[in-house]
């Protein structure tokens, strides 16, 4: 897990090191307009919906894995093998709309798969040999990291995206961090932009969008209770 750390570490403080050293390049410098807004929007919305799968898979595994000796397979476990990379996926494409220009995106995904599919790989080959059959069995039955269309309409969002308060109070200081950062940079480039008035107004609808996000992790929790109180007495 260490080595892991270090070199997600490496990863990051190189990446911010480019940026900074040549801005004009990354950064995007489209006009304000209606496309240029609603690609912000996704962004955000990626970042966030990034934010809640890592929370819900990492909450949901360290309750349920008996201390790496059980397979996961509830959760969000039931719907991709790899919640926690997919989270990974979202938050960082959804960086790139919010910040960058759009080339970005491909070599975000360069990163993301030379560092992640390879990890991914000889994660499934250890699993294989620790859980065997059963694993294989999963496999199956569940795709590697993009989950189907049939898979989140026909499944209960509450059987597969659990959440609950305690498991966000454990994470949020590594979740602010990073969404504050890209906040203040996009609030930033709009003031240099357009002017401070226009960088307010950019603020007030973040704050919106943060409001929106903790009321939705607010109704996650309330229907993942809901549904355990309802599998608990159907048991």
């Amino acid at each position: 897990m260490k080595i892991r750390l270090k070199i997600n570490g490496v990863i990051i403080i190189s990446a911010f090191i480019l940026v900074a050293l040549f801005p004009r390049i990354f950064f995007r410098d489209d006009p304000a307009g209606l496309f240029t807004e609603l690609t912000e929007v996704l962004g955000i919305a990626l970042i966030l919906i990034g934010q809640i799968l890592r929370v819900s898979a990492r909450g949901y595994k360290a309750e349920n894995s008996q201390n790496s000796q059980a397979l996961i397979q509830g959760g969000l476990y039931r719907i991709t093998r790899n919640p926690m990379y997919l989270g990974i996926l979202l938050i960082g494409l959804g960086v790139v709309l919010v910040l960058f220009n759009w080339w970005a995106i491909t070599i975000f995904m360069l990163v993301f798969v030379t560092r992640y599919i390879l990890l991914i790989f000889a994660e499934e080959r250890k699993l294989r040999k620790i859980f065997s059959a059963d694993y294989d069995d999963y496999c199956s039955r569940v795709p590697r990291l993009l989950p189907t269309l049939s898979s989140l309409v026909e499944l209960d969002i509450s059987a597969y995206l659990p959440i609950k308060l305690c498991w966000f109070r454990k994470e949020i200081s590594s979740i602010s961090p990073l969404l504050f950062l890209v906040l203040f940079i996009e609030s930033w480039e709009v003031v240099a932009k357009e002017g401070l008035w226009a960088g307010f107004q950019e603020i007030r609808w973040l704050l919106i969008t943060i409001i929106l996000f903790i009321g939705l992790v607010f109704l996650l929790n309330k229907w993942t209770q809901t549904w355990n109180e309802a599998n608990t007495t159907k048991s």
